[in-house]
C-alpha cells in the first residue's frame, strides 16, 4: 500500500480519491501476502488522486511481487518504487502482509542514491535498542501480528524532495499441501490506479506439475481471463498478472480500482511414483504422499468444553459444525462424544459403529446439551483417552483403525487438575503414543501455548479457531484435513551413518490431500549409501517401500535450475530444522530449552532469518529518538493489535552514505575475516562498513595467484590452482586452490600446505606432517597450530593471523577433489603497502553503494558501487565462509564484482600471476 498523508480523517472505506486512512492518510494500498503503502509527510495540503497521478506529489511508480518456487521452498521478493516529486519532504511508508510461517531474510532500502540494507543478529545483542524503546514508550518492531495468518511489517521514512525511494523485502516459506493442493495466497488491495503493477509466479517441481490454477475473484471473469496468464509444462509452471491501469478501473472515467481481494495460485504435483527423493548439496528432501491407497476406517473422540465462557455465539458455531461432521462420518467409523464443564460427562461411554440410528441420536444429544460450570479439562481428556484404549483393548472390530481424539476448548483448566506440567504428563502417560491428540483453542482467552504442548507431545497439532462468523466452517475445515486417514505408524528411515540433522521423520498418521516432508544433511562421503526406507500400516495391510537417488535425474535437475535448487534444497532443510527447534523450544525446560535456543539462534543466523530468536536493523536511519528501525517476528501466539503510541518515522541522511550493512551477517563483527575459497571465491570484509565484497578469479589450472606480499619484509602467501578431474555434463570447469606457499625470507621460514601434506621449510628437506596430525612448530616470531583433520593457523610475529582450511570431498560433490581455504583472521600488524589479491583490502578503504535495483535473478538485486573512483555494476548475492565449519560454511552476503573483480582490484587479475609458489 502506498499512502500519502494529508489533513482530515475518514476511513479506508471510503473511494480512494477522498480515502482518509488511520492519522489522515490517504491510502494507495496493494499488495501480495501484502500490502504495500507510501504517504506524505505531515507538512502539506491534502492531494487528490486521478488515475495513476501523484496523490500530494507522492506517486507509486511500481509495485512487483516475484515469487519463486523450487520443489515447494517459495522465495518471495517484493519491490516497490515510490516518487516524491513534490518540493519538499514527504512521509512514504512500506506495508506490507506476510505469512505468519515465513521468516524475512533481507531488506532494503534506496533513497538518496544510497543503499540501507538490514542486518540480522542475536536478538539479545539488539537489547539496547528494545531498552531505549521502552523507555520511551514505543514499540521499537516494525512487525506485527495481523489477523489470522498474516503478519504486518511498515515502515515510515520522510523522502527528500523531488526524490525516488525503492523498497525490497524478501521472505521465504515452506508450502504445505493440504486438502490436494499447495496455495499461494496474494493479497490484492491498491485502493489506488497503480501504473506498473506485477505479479509473477514461476514454480519448478521435479515431479511435474499436474495441475496449476490462479484466480483473481474481485476481477469480473472476462477481465480475469485477460489479465492472468498461466501455463505449465512438465516440471514448469508460469503464472503472470500486470493488469493495465485501464484494467484496474472500476470504470472508464474513474478512479477507483477493481483491485481488492486475494490473488490465489494454486498448484499439485505428478504422484505416479511412491518415492520423490530430492539431493543436492549433500543435502536432501524427501516428499512423501502416495496416492491410490483405501481410506482407513477410524475411530473419533470428539471432547468438547462446555463451560459457561462457551456461552453464545461459541455454543452456537461448535453445535453447528459438530452436526456437519456427523453427517460425514462414513459408516464403517466409530465414535462417541464427551463434554466437560465442571463435571464430565459422555454420550455413550463407549465407541459405536457410526450407523444412522447412531448418528441421529448423537444429532439430538448435541442439539439438547447446555453448558454448566468450570472447565475441567485434564478429566475431559482423561475420559477421552479411556474410550479410544478400551476399543483398541476390548472391541476387535477397531483395533485397526485409525484412532483420533479431538479436543476443543476456549479457556484455561480452572476445575479437577490445574497444573498445567502435571496435565501434560497425565495426558502423556494416558495416551502412551498410541494415537493422536488434536487441541482446537477458541478464541484468545486461554493459554494456546499450552495447547500446542499437549498436542505436540502427542504426535498432533493444536488450530486456533477464531470467533467469527465462520467459526464453525473453520471448525468443519480442521476437521476436513484429518477426515481421511490413509496410513498409521509412518516411518521414513535413513542409513544412520549416513545421514545427520535429520527433521521429524516418525508421524503417527497420514491424511488424504496432505504431504509428509522430511529433509536432512548427508554425512560427508556417503552419497552412495543414502536411500529411504518407508514403512506404515494401511487399511488391511503393511505398507513398505524404498527409495534410492537417481543420480542422473539429480545431474539433469542441476542442469535445468542450476544453483537455485542447491541453494533452495539447503534452505528448504534449514526452514523445517528451525521450525521445529521453536516448536520444541516452547515445551523444552532448563537445559534442554537453552540448547534448543542456541541451535535455534545459530542456524536463524546461518541462514539470514528473522526468527523469534533474531533481530533485523537497518544501519544509518533512525528516528527522532536516534532509534534504528528494528525488524523483529512477534511470537507465534500473538494477537493483532493497533499500534499504540506515535507513529515512527525514520530520516534518510542527506549528503552522507549509510554504514551499508549485509542483511546476511551471519556472525559477530569479530568473527568476520576476509579470505579465498571453493572455484575460488574472494570474500572481502569491510569492517566500516559492516559489509562484504566478493569476486571470483578464473583462470587454469596450475597458475598460481599472489594473494598476500608485504614488500617490507618479502613475506608471502601464494596459491596454485587445480582443476576438474572430470567434468560433468553441462556444469563449467571449477578451479580451486590445491597448493599454498607460505614464505618469510627474512628468517628463512617457508610453509607448504596440500590437501594431503603439510611441509616446514621444503627447499631444505624440513620434517612432512599429515593432516592426521596435532601439532605446534614455531620458527623464529612464526607458530604453526595443525588442528588435525581440521585446519591450520599462522600467526607471524604477533602481526598477522592466518587460516588454512581443509576440505575433504564427499561423493557428488561439485568440487573435483580436496582442496584448500586460505583466511585472513588478523592482519593489523601488516604495513599500508601490503599487496595481493587479498592483502590490498588490509587497510580501511571507501565504497558507496546506490541505485538498488532487479537483476537478471530475481532473488539477486542489482546496484551501482562507487569505488577507487570507479562505478561499477554489482549484485548482492552468497558466498559460504568455512573459516569456522570447514564442512558445511557459513552464509555470507555480499556485493558480487564481475569480470575477475575488475575495478575493485589494483590493476588486472592477471597482474597477481606469479611464477612460483615461494
Amino acid at each position: 500500500m502506498v499512502c500519502a498523508k494529508g489533513q482530515g480523517s475518514g476511513s479506508l472505506g471510503t473511494p480512494p480519491y477522498s480515502a482518509m486512512g488511520p492519522r489522515g492518510l490517504l491510502c494507495v494500498c496493494l499488495v501480495s501476502l501484502l500490502i504495500l503503502q507510501a504517504r506524505p509527510a505531515p507538512s502539506s495540503a491534502t492531494g487528490r488522486s486521478k488515475g495513476s497521478q501523484a496523490v500530494d506529489g507522492v506517486l507509486i511508480r511500481s509495485l512487483k511481487v516475484n515469487c519463486k518456487v523450487t520443489s515447494r521452498f517459495a522465495h518471495y521478493v517484493i519491490t516497490s518504487q515510490v516518487v516524491n516529486s513534490a518540493n519538499e519532504p514527504r512521509e512514504v511508508a512500506f506495508d506490507v502482509e506476510i505469512p505468519k510461517t515465513a521468516f524475512i531474510s533481507d531488506f532494503a532500502i534506496t533513497a538518496n542514491d544510497n543503499a540501507y540494507v538490514g542486518n540480522i543478529k542475536d536478538k539479545a545483542a539488539a537489547w539496547k535498542q528494545y531498552q531505549k524503546a521502552a523507555i520511551a514508550g514505543e514499540n521499537a518492531g516494525l512487525v506485527r501480528a495481523s489477523g489470522r495468518t498474516m503478519e504486518q511489517f511498515t515502515i515510515h521514512i520522510t523522502a527528500s524532495p523531488r526524490s525516488k525511494v525503492t523498497f525490497q523485502l524478501t521472505y521465504e516459506e515452506v508450502l504445505k499441501r493440504r486438502l490436494g493442493q499447495y496455495n499461494i495466497v496474494i493479497r490484492v488491495k491498491p485502493k489506488q490506479l497503480v501504473q506498473h503493477f506485477e505479479i509473477d509466479v514461476d514454480i519448478f517441481e521435479p515431479q511435474g506439475i499436474s495441475k496449476l490454477n490462479a484466480q483473481a475473484p474481485f476481477l469480473p471473469k472476462e477481465l480475469a481471463a485477460r489479465t492472468i496468464k498461466k501455463s505449465f509444462s512438465g516440471k514448469k509452471g508460469h503464472v503472470h498478472f500486470r493488469p493495465t491501469v485501464a484494467q484496474q478501473q472500476s470504470c472508464p472515467t474513474c478512479s477507483t480500482s477493481l483491485l481488492n481481494g486475494d490473488f490465489r495460485v494454486t498448484y499439485d504435483v505428478n504422484r505416479d511414483k511412491l518415492c520423490d527423493l530430492l539431493v543436492a548439496n549433500n543435502h536432501f528432501a524427501h516428499f512423501f504422499a502416495p496416492q491410490n491407497l483405501k481410506n482407513m476406517s477410524k475411530s473419533l473422540v470428539f471432547v468438547i468444553d462446555i463451560s459457561g465462557s462457551m456461552e453464545g455465539q461459541k455454543v452456537k458455531q461448535t453445535k453447528e459444525a459438530l452436526l456437519k461432521i456427523l453427517g460425514d462420518i462414513r459408516p464403517e467409523d466409530y465414535f462417541d462424544l464427551v463434554l466437560f464443564g465442571s463435571r464430565v460427562q459422555s454420550w455413550r461411554g463407549s465407541l459405536v459403529p457410526a450407523s444412522e440410528a447412531n448418528l441421529q441420536a448423537a444429532r439430538d444429544f448435541v442439539q439438547r446439551f447446555s453448558l454448566a460450570g468450570a472447565t475441567n479439562l485434564n478429566g475431559g481428556l482423561l475420559r477421552g483417552i479411556e474410550i479410544l484404549n478400551n476399543a483398541q483393548g476390548n472391541l476387535p472390530a477397531v483395533s485397526k483403525h485409525a484412532a483420533i481424539l479431538i479436543m476443543l476448548t476456549d479457556g484455561e483448566p480452572t476445575e479437577g487438575v490445574t497444573d498445567r506440567p502435571q496435565i501434560l504428563k497425565n495426558i502423556r502417560s494416558a495416551i502412551g503414543g498410541r494415537f493422536p491428540l488434536y487441541s482446537l483453542g477458541f478464541g484468545h482467552d486461554l493459554d494456546f501455548n499450552f495447547l500446542k504442548s499437549l498436542s505436540m507431545e502427542n504426535n498432533g497439532w493444536a488450530q486456533r479457531i477464531y470467533e467469527d462468523h465462520d467459526a464453525a466452517q473453520q471448525l468443519q475445515g480442521f476437521y476436513n484435513q484429518v477426515a481421511n486417514p490413509l496410513l498409521v505408524d509412518v516411518e521414513l528411515l535413513y542409513p544412520q551413518d549416513a545421514v545427520v540433522a535429520l527433521t521429524q521423520h516418525r508421524h503417527k498418521q497420514y491424511y488424504d490431500g496432505s504431504e509428509i516432508v522430511v529433509a536432512g544433511r548427508i554425512a560427508d562421503h556417503k552419497l552412495g549409501s543414502f536411500k529411504a526406507d518407508v514403512r506404515a500400516r494401511g487399511e488391511g495391510q503393511e505398507f513398505q517401500t524404498t527409495c534410492l537417488v537417481d543420480e542422473e535425474e539429480m545431474k539433469k535437475l542441476l542442469r535445468e535450475r542450476g544453483h537455485m535448487l542447491e541453494n533452495h534444497v539447503e534452505r528448504l532443510w534449514a526452514y523445517l530444522t528451525i521450525q521445529e527447534l521453536l516448536a520444541r523450544h516452547v515445551k523444552a525446560k532448563g537445559e534442554e530449552k537453552a540448547n534448543v535456543s542456541s541451535e535455534a539462534l545459530k542456524m536463524s543466523l546461518a541462514y539470514q532469518f528473522v526468527t523469534p530468536l533474531t533481530s533485523m536493523t537497518i544501519r544509518g536511519m533512525a528516528d527522532e529518538d536516534g532509534l534504528e528501525p528494528t525488524i523483529d517476528k512477534p511470537p507465534e501466539d500473538s494477537q493483532p493489535l493497533e499500534m499504540v503510541g506515535p507513529r515512527r518515522t525514520f530520516v534518510l541522511p542527506a549528503g552522507q552514505p549509510p554504514p551499508t550493512s549485509s542483511s546476511l551477517n551471519v556472525q559477530q563483527l569479530p568473527d568476520r575475516v576476509t579470505g579465498v575459497d571453493t572455484d575460488p571465491h574472494f570474500i572481502i570484509h569491510v569492517p566500516q562498513k559492516e559489509d562484504a565484497l566478493c569476486f571470483n578469479i578464473n583462470e587454469q589450472p596450475g597458475v598460481i595467484l599472489s594473494l598476500v606480499q608485504d614488500p617490507n619484509t618479502g613475506f608471502s602467501v601464494n596459491g596454485q590452482l587445480i582443476g576438474d578431474k572430470a567434468q560433468s555434463p553441462g556444469r563449467h570447469g571449477g578451479t580451486y586452490f590445491g597448493r599454498l606457499g607460505i614464505a618469510n625470507p627474512a628468517t628463512g621460514f617457508q610453509l607448504e600446505v596440500t590437501p594431503q601434506n603439510i611441509t616446514l621449510n621444503p627447499s631444505s628437506g624440513g620434517p612432512v606432517f599429515s593432516w592426521r596430525d596435532q601439532a605446534v612448530l614455531r620458527q623464529e616470531g612464526v607458530v604453526v597450530t595443525i588442528n588435525r583433520k581440521k585446519n591450520l593457523l599462522v600467526s607471524v610475529d604477533g602481526r598477522a593471523t592466518f587460516e588454512v582450511a581443509l576440505h575433504r570431498v564427499w561423493k557428488g560433490s561439485t568440487a573435483p577433489q580436496d582442496f584448500l581455504g586460505f583466511y585472513v583472521l588478523d592482519s593489523h600488524g601488516m604495513p599500508a603497502r601490503t599487496h595481493g589479491l587479498l592483502g590490498q583490502f588490509f587497510h580501511p578503504f571507501h565504497f558507496e553503494v546506490s541505485d538498488l535495483r532487479p537483476g537478471s535473478d530475481p532473488t539477486k538485486p542489482d546496484a551501482t558501487m562507487t569505488v577507487k573512483n570507479r562505478r561499477l555494476t554489482v549484485t548482492r548475492g552468497l558466498q559460504k565462509d568455512y573459516s569456522k565449519d570447514p564442512r558445511h560454511g557459513v552464509a555470507v552476503s555480499c556485493w558480487f564484482v564481475h569480470d575477475n573483480g575488475a575495478g575493485l582490484i589494483d590493476g588486472v587479475h592477471t597482474d597477481y600471476i606469479v611464477p612460483d609458489i615461494f
